[in-house]
């Protein structure tokens, strides 16, 4: 059973289905990194600040260039999850800022799947054929999920020379899509 300190939670998840995905719009910029940023530093106790992501400051230049693209997952205009994918050329994505509130995990809200299905239909119609991500150790139940979607570990020197690390990812992933 999911459990919130919102004494409505159980309306909101009654109404669900009013979960938005768009792409990135400026008025969300400071929610988006309220939210990553707790769920790194809050959550898990990461030391991830502001200035080890400067990507969050320029989000239309950093992550929608090429075939790259940054959603939002909005509940009542809540920004309530994230999900990127940078271009790394030669038809090839790299996965990135995939972050859901903790009110609105799970397989039965859907908000992380639904996400990742955005990006992935993204891809598809940009016909990329792969997708590589990096995660650090601690966020074991994303490893899971990526896992139950396709994705397979790999080690760092199977990363293409293009795929664009952060200094804490210890962990790595590749879909590939044909």
């Amino acid at each position: 059973m999911l459990e919130s300190t919102s004494p409505n939670f159980s309306d909101e998840l009654s109404n669900i289905q009013n979960i938005q995905i768009i792409t990135y719009q400026s008025q969300y910029q400071a929610a988006i990194i309220k939210l990553i940023l707790n769920i790194q530093q809050q959550e898990f106790g990461l030391p991830i600040t502001l200035k080890d992501q400067r990507d969050l400051l320029d989000i239309p230049n950093f992550y929608q260039q090429g075939n790259g693209n940054f959603w939002i997952a909005l509940y009542r205009e809540k920004v309530i999850g994230t999900i990127a994918a940078i271009d790394m050329g030669d038809r090839q994505l790299a996965l990135r800022k995939m972050f859901v509130d903790p009110n609105y995990r799970g397989k039965h809200i859907g908000v992380g799947q639904n996400l990742l299905h955005t990006l992935l239909n993204w891809a598809r119609n940009k016909n990329i054929c792969d997708i590589y991500l990096g995660t650090v150790d601690v966020f074991q139940a994303a490893h899971r999920f990526y896992e139950k979607n396709g994705f397979t570990a790999i080690s760092r020197k199977q990363l293409p020379v293009t795929f664009p690390t952060m200094a804490g990812d210890t962990t790595f992933y590749q879909l590939k899509l044909k």
